[in-house]
């Protein structure tokens, strides 16, 4: 158990090493060199460079500033920067109780931020906790998109339910929510279609989706994922907005934290939007889909 988990820790670590970079890379060096004023506003621009926004990034330089009284250690300051961070991810640290059966996840997120490839690993993560699993393929209009979504039903062993393409995304979720009722499901997986969230068909075909599901199943979907690509920085802010604003997110899975150093961009996420982090994705692996961890993170981070 103790290796799994150094093992976990060390590859989420992997993931956060250019957000790592990004942020102190610059910065430790100059603990010693530098004045407390003049090291503080080179953490305040690494932090802003990395997404962490103006107004994070003032609020915990400003924190430091009050408590780094004996200058020079740099352990004391890393710290205090994982306090100060921590301070803000903790709000957010709520992981995702598969509570009832069936349990429906609509999952939303515009293209190319990884929505499919989420799906597969969450399929993959129930199916193994011996939970029978069954995707909805509810993106009818993206191209390849049904196909991609059954390779990731074969590898978790895991029933889709489709029609074709161009088809009504509403149809394939009525049938999805009889046939999850039949069978005896235990958690359904929406897809849905990923186009920009500027678009207003895309924001009504979502509505429309999420009437049918809740018409079909009281109550569901139970959550509604969001999908934020870590590496587009600020405008992932921007998506979270309209998406809330249109159906309600309930949960983020914050992805491709490997491939960017502006993965701080998940602070301004946890400060201004309240959105519970259920899941960070740190690698193509279906492992590297980790439960958000805020400690976890943190220390992986600083």
């Amino acid at each position: 158990m103790f290796k799994r988990l150094k093992a976990g820790f060390e590859s989420l670590k992997a993931g956060l090493a250019r957000t790592h970079n990004a942020i102190l890379g610059g910065v430790e060096s100059a603990v010693t060199g530098a004045s407390r004023e003049e090291f503080l506003e080179k953490l305040e621009e690494s932090l802003i460079t990395s997404d962490v926004g103006i107004k994070a990034s003032t609020e915990i330089v400003d924190s430091l500033r009050t408590k780094l009284v004996g200058w020079g250690n740099g352990e004391k300051f890393r710290e205090y920067l994982r306090d100060a961070i921590y301070d803000i991810l903790k709000e957010v640290e709520k992981p995702l109780e598969v509570d009832k059966s069936p349990f429906v996840i609509m999952v939303l997120g515009v293209n190319g931020v990884g929505k499919t490839t989420t799906i597969g690993k969450l399929a993959s993560r129930y199916s193994a906790e011996g939970r029978s699993v069954m995707l909805a393929a509810g993106d009818t209009f993206r191209a390849a998109a049904i196909e991609q979504l059954e390779g990731w039903g074969k590898r978790a062993g895991c029933p889709v339910v489709r029609q074709e393409q161009g088809g009504d995304p509403g149809a394939v979720v009525f049938d999805a929510m009889k046939a999850a009722r039949a069978r005896g499901a235990d958690v359904v997986i929406l897809d849905t279609a990923g186009r920009l969230h500027t678009k207003v068909n895309l924001i009504e075909e979502l509505k429309k989706v999420n009437r049918v599901a809740s018409r079909e199943l009281p109550g569901a979907p139970h959550e509604k994922l969001l999908v934020l690509d870590a590496s587009t920085g600020q405008n992932a802010i921007n998506q979270a907005r309209i998406f809330n604003e249109a159906v309600g997110v309930t949960g983020i899975a914050l992805t491709k934290l490997d491939g960017t150093a502006r993965g701080g961009i998940i602070i301004p996420i946890a400060r201004e939007l309240k959105i519970p982090i259920r899941f960070v994705g740190v690698g193509e692996g279906i492992d590297d889909l980790r439960e958000f961890n805020a400690r976890d993170f943190v220390e992986a981070l600083v």
